[in-house]
C-alpha cells in the first residue's frame, strides 16, 4: 500500500514537484511562461498558506509552499483548503470552482480562461498523489 502524505506539507510540495517535472514537458504545457499562486484560506490549523507555480517556456521552473504573503505571480487563486482539497482530489474542476464562486481569480480572465487546460493538467497530476487531507 502506497504511503499517504500530508497535504500541504513540505514532503507534499517534494513529492508534486517530482511529478510535476516528470509528467508536464514544456510540449504539454504549451511552452508557457507564467506564474500562479494558489491561496488556501481556512487551513485545519486555522491559518493560511500559499502554493506558487512558475514555468518558463513550458518547463517547470518553481514550486514553492508557504505561509503569510505569496511571490507576485501573473495569477492569484484564492479560496478555502477544502476547495482546493477537492481539485486536488479529482472530485471539483477548476474552471468549475471559478465559475461558481468557490475560487476567486485575480489577473487576465481571458488569458486564464486560455490556460484553463493547461491547469486541467496540473491539477491531474496533482490528484496522483497519495495524500491525506
Amino acid at each position: 500500500m502506497t504511503e499517504q502524505i500530508q497535504y500541504l506539507t513540505p514532503a507534499w510540495r517534494d513529492e508534486a514537484e517530482k511529478r510535476l517535472k516528470s509528467e508536464l514537458s514544456p510540449e504539454r504545457m504549451n511552452f508557457i511562461t507564467s506564474s500562479m499562486s494558489n491561496i488556501y484560506l481556512d487551513c485545519p490549523d486555522g491559518g493560511t498558506r500559499y502554493l506558487f507555480f512558475r514555468f518558463e517556456k513550458g518547463e517547470f521552473a518553481d514550486l514553492l509552499l508557504g505561509e503569510g504573503e505569496p511571490p507576485t505571480a501573473e495569477f492569484k487563486v484564492s479560496g478555502k483548503y477544502d476547495t482546493f482539497a477537492k481539485i486536488s482530489r479529482a472530485e471539483l474542476g477548476s474552471q468549475r470552482a471559478l465559475m461558481t464562486g468557490k475560487l476567486k481569480l485575480k489577473g487576465n480572465m481571458v488569458k486564464a480562461l486560455k490556460l484553463a487546460s493547461i491547469a486541467d493538467r496540473l491539477n491531474k497530476v496533482l490528484s496522483t498523489i497519495p495524500a491525506e487531507y
